[in-house]
């Protein structure tokens, strides 16, 4: 029997989309997800893991996406038609669902021993993954390591969910539900949702977290319409924590490039991951989050409204614009100084020339602009300090220097890792004294921070079993 061919409306295709599936009893939501984005007129290719034969067929998924479904990495017929290379490259978007505990390995060590593997290896597309697994795997410190290594590699995670699993055990892991999922898919290809009318549905994000010894690590899970403001807020459903909803924050994060000349500038190793996540994480919290980013290869957050910069002056600049906030929090790696002589021309090297001088002026302050007394001053700004030596003198002094009401201090010295890392242990100097943090996942200090912050404008602290105090 034929593979149904799509409708008339389908010539109008809005977006191409390659479903890489898992093989986990989730799967069978699949189904609904390919019918669901082929009716928002998404052209969606499946390629489908032999485990995921398991649970699905071949024939399923080819029936509602009308075309033919990939499996072998060896198929003669496949490379003659689409090579497996250029089937990586083919969508819009690259969506991996259910993202199981096994692929999710995959994609972090680089395996290619099989068509899913290799494709994700080989893509240079955009990646959406969609975890589902036993909630204790979801858990497992190297699930864990995995997610965050592929985070700080750009791959957004959407889910999973909370709930009873297929074993009898109850926890995250559940995969998110299809209208979710394809609400998620059709915001990363800028188009409108169904359900909410607009291009990008999830100004509003759903935290789903995994609770462990040291916090509880979150995914921002897009999609959805807020349908009551409050400490707690229904999202499709769901009961959410939204502690900082109508509340602005403004987060700044990455490095700043001071020119030298058209090749060259004076810059640090920050990768912006650890200002990214809190944006996220405050967003998650229902803030309205504005995040000015130096030069990064990050993806803008959900819901967050992204404005990148180059150099101080520029970062300067767009904190100004960002104004009045409730919340101000200054991860980024600000260059301390500016080149004052820099030029428009690459600086020649010859041998009978003598290295150029470079003039240095102190770049602004902007962590002391902002905690400075004024009608514009933020309720609560948050500086860093990143220390090689004497980290928490230095740090509590900087506080004081800076006139600024948190200090989050880490230590950058070689061989910690945490600058370009996926990992930070930090302390909080508050005027209550110094708070020592165990080291973490910047997603996981991202999530403790913001609630953090969220106590200080009188939300319930959240015990350690994630219930409110």
């Amino acid at each position: 029997m034929a593979a149904a061919a799509p409708d008339d409306t389908m010539t109008a295709l809005r977006g191409r989309v390659l479903l890489i599936v898992g093989g986990g009893i989730a799967a069978y939501k699949i189904l609904e997800l390919v019918r669901l984005l082929t009716a928002a007129h998404v052209d969606v290719r499946c390629v489908l893991t032999k485990a995921g034969t398991e649970f699905v067929t071949p024939f399923s998924l080819q029936a509602l996406s009308g075309h033919p479904v990939h499996q072998e990495l060896f198929s003669l017929t496949d490379e003659q038609e689409m090579g497996h290379i250029a089937l990586s490259r083919s969508a819009d978007l690259l969506v991996v669902a259910p993202a199981t505990a096994d692929l999710l390995a995959k994609m972090t060590v680089g395996l290619a021993n099989d068509l899913a593997s290799t494709l994700l290896l080989a893509t240079d597309t955009p990646v959406l993954a969609a975890p589902a697994m036993n909630v204790r795997m979801w858990e497992h410190p190297a699930t864990r390591a995995n997610v965050a290594t592929l985070k700080a590699r750009g791959i957004e995670f959407i889910g999973p969910d909370e709930g009873v699993m297929a074993c009898g055990e109850y926890g995250f892991g559940r995969l998110a539900e299809p209208p979710v999922l394809r609400d998620a898919i059709l915001a990363r290809l800028n188009i409108a949702s169904p359900t909410s009318g607009s291009a990008r549905p999830h100004t509003s994000s759903t935290m789903t977290c995994t609770r462990t010894e040291t916090g509880s690590s979150c995914d921002i899970v897009p999609g959805g319409t807020v349908v009551r403001s409050s400490v707690e807020t229904t999202v499709d459903g769901t009961t959410l924590w939204k502690p900082l909803l109508g509340r602005h924050a403004l987060v700044t994060a990455g490095p700043t490039h001071e020119p030298i000349d058209p090749v060259r500038y004076l810059g640090n190793r920050s990768s912006g991951l650890q200002g990214y996540a809190i944006a996220e994480a405050l967003a998650a919290l229902g803030a309205r989050v504005t995040l000015v980013s130096g030069p990064t290869n990050l993806l803008a957050p959900a819901g967050v409204t992204l404005r990148r910069v180059e150099t101080a002056l520029e970062m300067e600049q767009a904190v100004r614009d960002a104004l009045p906030a409730d919340i101000a929090v200054c991860a980024a790696a600000v260059a301390d100084w500016r080149v004052t002589n820099a030029v428009t021309s690459k600086i020649k090297k010859s041998a009978d020339t003598t290295p150029p001088s470079l003039h240095l002026v102190p770049n602004p302050d902007i962590l002391a602009a902002l905690s400075a007394p004024g009608p514009h001053r933020p309720s609560l700004v948050v500086g860093f300090a990143a220390e090689t030596d004497d980290v928490e003198a230095n740090a509590i002094a900087k506080r004081k220097r800076k006139g600024c009401d948190w200090i989050v201090a880490n230590d950058v010295s070689v061989g910690t890792n945490v600058m370009g890392g996926t990992e930070n242990t930090v302390l909080l100097i508050t005027s209550d004294g110094v708070e020592h943090w165990p080291r973490m996942t910047k997603t996981d200090l991202a999530l403790r921070l913001a609630r953090r912050i969220a106590r200080r404008f009188g939300a319930p602290a959240l015990s350690a079993d994630g219930d409110m105090n």
